[in-house]
């Protein structure tokens, strides 16, 4: 399946090209102020999959970095906190390998994303936001071809096309 998304700057461009579409027999889909809202239509946000990710790393790194710390200090026998005792000690070392953990998790599992962002799904709700509104055709090659053209009448402030690579 592949899915061509054009960028439109008001209701007016937007229901023209949608009519255009309608009028060669392609489906296709407005997204925006008075229709479907990206949540709806399913286009991903990309803070809420970091937080997802960076929360499923976290679940075993955490544990995995506490025993890592922990066995770290019992194996090198470092008395780096000399408050703690030799039991206490162990158990600061594995609080710190716990905590390392954790900024993996966050790290690796995509928590950076939720500052930086990512995708190209936030550029388009942030356009959604700004109040434009998208086209969105879904289909094959040739039916995204054939939008194309119809679409670029319109002279839309983005066109993409994305090709769907998700095993069936």
């Amino acid at each position: 399946m592949n899915y061509l998304v054009a960028v439109l700057p008001d209701r007016i461009q937007a229901e023209a090209a949608y009519l255009a579409l309608e009028k060669e027999g392609i489906n296709s889909t407005i997204l925006g102020r008075g229709y479907k809202t990206a949540d709806e239509f399913g286009l991903i946000d990309p803070n809420l999959q970091a937080r997802k990710q960076a929360k499923l790393m976290s679940l075993w790194l955490v544990p995995f970095g506490f025993f890592a710390g922990f066995t770290f200090s019992y194996i090198t026998g470092l008395n780096t906190f000399a408050w703690a005792g030799e039991i206490g000690n162990h158990v600061v070392g594995g609080l710190l390998g716990a905590a390392s953990g954790a900024l993996g998790g966050v790290v690796v599992g995509g928590g950076v994303g939720l500052v930086v962002g990512g995708g190209d799904a936030l550029p388009y709700r942030n356009r959604l936001d700004a109040g434009k509104y998208l086209i969105v055709v879904q289909g094959t090659e040739a039916l995204s071809r054939q939008a194309t053209k119809i679409l670029r009448q319109f002279e839309p402030e983005n066109l993409q096309g994305y090709a769907d690579t998700t095993p069936v």
